[in-house]
């Protein structure tokens, strides 16, 4: 037989029970449909991710932090044996900023140094932590600016705000604010406020000993915060310059970090940001840096873990997608047999003039494969209109919270021919055992049953 007589005959035997036949497929198409949106959702928050950390240039950071953060935190392995050999603690300092900045493939070196203020504007009030930061940083790549631009010495009364923190102090129009005024309150120790002869109000938290100051600043930009992942600079939410900073009564902690850093070891910056031109040269950068006493991390080192969970994500997916394959392909075998009961004395005739075992069985995989192409076809159609509803549905709850519009389905070109060749396949092994129970229908008991 010809491969078009085997087509003709496989779509004749299929249209004679058209809802048998549209059944069995509807079963192939949910099953293909659920799978593809399952595998569309993974590979479309990994796509998410992955590119958004490649935008925002997340793999070409370095933090670089001493031994003594990890002291504090519990992690004492590398700063006892620093005490045993007799060795002091690296410091942190500008000469060793001057060091970094000069190896091969850094782009910038910045320490964190931020300190907690409240800010107010209008009549609302939000709690920061404001970076310190110089106009020559300020003015470069580092910080994305929405709108305005940078201020332009260490000495102007001038800071840069972001976006995050203009939505929760309910601003609407960003460009309304440029220039305005914006009120930074800081806590300072002021030991005047206990009185010796209380101390019960101290301990009562009614007297505690900080005063708060008032500074007034003019917002100069309005800068895009980066979320979660992203290095601590480009998390803040205020941006001044150093020499605007130094005039403000602040508490003596330069950065959070400092609280884990023991009173002997505060010299130095507790944590710097080291920016590459190229996530190439995390490697070497980070060789360079540990070489000269500091601990690091760098996105970049956590990305194999974080591909080893997106694997274990996709299983998760693809086993929840496979039950209802599983359901289909038993759809499938259940229509192929009862077609061979039907069909009984018609295999019958066909062996008994000549076709073969073989030809028996290719038929009913051809039929089997027909199921599964159409409803691997109309299973990625489902699974496409589905994804689609659900990213609308979704975008229009997470676009009225000011959240940006997110694409959470990916449909790469493999997934699109893989899901139809599946089908295809799942199908074909379906209908092994009724393609081989027909290619065992003796003609002579077959014609008799006629």
């Amino acid at each position: 037989m010809r491969l078009s007589d085997y087509l003709e005959q496989s779509f004749s035997n299929l249209w004679r029970r058209k809802l048998r036949t549209f059944l069995t497929i509807f079963g192939v198409i949910i099953g293909i449909g659920a799978l593809v949106c399952m595998i569309a959702y993974g590979k479309g928050i990994q796509k998410n991710i992955s590119e958004s950390f490649t935008q925002m240039e997340l793999f070409n950071y370095i933090s670089v932090f001493t031994d003594s953060a990890l002291s504090r935190l519990g992690m004492r392995e590398s700063v006892e044996k620093k005490e045993t050999d007799g060795d002091s603690e690296a410091i942190l300092d500008d000469d060793v900023l001057a060091k970094i900045q000069r190896m091969k493939g850094v782009e910038v070196v910045f320490a964190d140094v931020r300190f907690p203020a409240t800010v107010q504007f209008d009549e609302n009030e939000e709690f920061v932590l404001i970076q310190v930061l110089s106009s020559e940083l300020a003015s470069s790549r580092l910080i994305k600016l929405r709108a305005g631009k940078s201020y332009v010495s260490d000495r102007e009364n001038s800071l840069i705000v972001s976006d995050s923190l203009l939505n929760r102090l309910k601003v609407k129009d960003f460009q309304s604010v440029l220039g305005k005024e914006i009120v930074v309150s800081t806590l300072s120790f002021d030991f005047s406020q206990i009185n010796p002869m209380d101390l019960s109000s101290f301990f009562r938290g009614e007297r505690l000993p900080f005063s708060k100051e008032s500074y007034t600043f003019k917002i100069a930009g309005i800068a895009e915060r980066m979320g979660f992942g992203g290095p601590a600079l480009l998390r803040s939410d205020v941006f001044v310059p150093p020499d605007a900073a130094k005039d403000l009564k602040k508490l003596p902690f330069s950065n959070l970090w400092d609280l884990f850093r023991s009173p002997a070891g505060r010299k130095g910056y507790s944590l710097v940001n080291v920016k590459l031109t190229s996530p190439r040269f995390v490697d070497s950068v980070t060789e360079e840096i540990r070489d000269m006493g500091f601990q690091t991390f760098a996105l970049m080192d956590q990305f194999e873990e974080l591909k080893r969970g997106f694997l274990i994500m996709d299983a998760v997916l693809v086993v929840i997608g496979m039950i209802a394959i599983v359901v289909a392909a038993l759809g499938i075998v259940n229509t192929m047999v009862m077609s061979i009961l039907e069909r009984y004395s018609e295999i019958g005739i066909m062996k008994a003039v000549g076709a073969s075992d073989k030809d028996i069985k290719k038929i009913f995989f051809f039929e089997t494969s027909t199921i599964g192409f159409l409803g691997g076809l109309f299973g990625l159609a489902l699974g496409w209109i589905v994804s689609g509803l659900i990213n609308q549905v979704v975008n229009a709850f997470l676009t009225g919270e000011g959240v940006p519009f997110i694409q959470f389905f990916s449909f790469p070109w493999w997934l699109c021919l893989g899901a139809i060749l599946f089908a295809i396949l799942v199908s074909l092994v379906a209908g092994i055992y009724p393609a081989v129970r027909a290619a065992r229908v003796d003609p002579v008991v077959a014609l008799r049953h006629d």
